[in-house]
């Protein structure tokens, strides 16, 4: 029964729609078409209105969205950069430190030199404190540097960086490591002389790491300013490596010698890569002892 009356519903509504459609353009629905569009118009204003809401908001979302990644990526950019520049850094203070060991090495073509990297450190600056145990090492201020015996370094050789500032000398060896006594240690002794007036004595340390100039005669006059640099007497180190600078003169009537405070050249908190000096022209002294 339903498959008879199916293409007579059809039928109908074409010839329902025809007659709609002659009847519209002669005019006849117009007051019905005018009370339908003040029905339907404010329905179709506000349909409009959301969808224009969901539009903005989803490209609003969307915007949001690339302008979230984009920031992303210029945050990842930018710590690249920032990571790259500390790169650049390390690199040219490295290049400075090498640039200022190869002038010295061109400086002086008759040393033996040896480079090494700072790989432990001991008291450079304060005492440790009391010994509560059997302590092998006797040095306050130190440093532990990558090279030993193996590389031809050996006990009271000097050591410099930064070019021709001397940080102290050889204390101890193995076949890879070296102890490097800080010229800032209490037992520390170097043959100094005043690059000015070429006034000597010895520069030593206090228990503080306060360097000094002792053993300068009362008559002699000392400059502040004046530069400290190593002596050859006695043929332990040689002539011209950088000690420091002269801060301050001191004289009692009742001492033998004047002191001069001296400022040091290097800071020895900060040495990372030195230079063993470890053959440089020197005099042989037996030459002159009699039988």
């Amino acid at each position: 029964m339903g498959r008879k009356e199916g293409p007579w519903l059809a039928w109908i509504l074409l010839l329902l729609a025809l007659v709609l459609i002659v009847l519209s353009e002669a005019g006849t629905l117009n007051p019905l078409e005018n009370i339908l569009s003040y029905v339907v118009a404010p329905l179709e204003r506000g349909v409009s209105t959301v969808v224009s809401y969901l539009n903005v908001f989803t490209r609003s979302t969307r915007d949001a969205q690339a302008l979230q990644q984009r920031v992303d990526e210029l945050q990842k950019a930018n710590d690249a950069l920032v990571q790259e520049n500390f790169r650049l850094r390390e690199y040219q203070a490295e290049n400075e430190e090498l640039r200022r060991q190869l002038d010295f090495r061109r400086e002086n073509p008759t040393y033996g030199q040896v480079g090494a990297d700072v790989v432990a450190r001991g008291c450079e600056v304060f005492p440790c404190g009391d010994v509560v145990g059997q302590d092998t090492n006797p040095y306050l201020r130190y440093v532990i540097i990558s090279v030993g015996s193996r590389d031809g370094v050996a006990v009271g050789m000097p050591v410099v960086t930064g070019g021709a500032a001397m940080v102290g000398r050889i204390a101890r060896t193995s076949p890879t490591l070296s102890y490097v006594q800080l010229l800032n240690d209490p037992a520390s002794r170097v043959a100094a002389m005043l690059q000015e007036s070429r006034i000597t004595g010895i520069l030593e340390a206090t228990e503080e790491g306060q360097l000094v100039m002792t053993n300068i005669l009362p008559d002699e006059e000392v400059n502040e300013g004046e530069t400290v640099i190593s002596s050859s007497i006695g043929a332990l180190l040689p002539r011209g490596l950088i000690l420091g600078q002269v801060e301050q003169v001191s004289y009692q009537a009742s001492e033998l010698f004047q002191r001069a405070v001296v400022r040091p050249a290097v800071d020895f908190r900060r040495i990372e890569a030195v230079l063993v000096i470890t053959e440089f022209p020197q005099p042989n002294l037996e030459e002159i002892e009699g039988p």
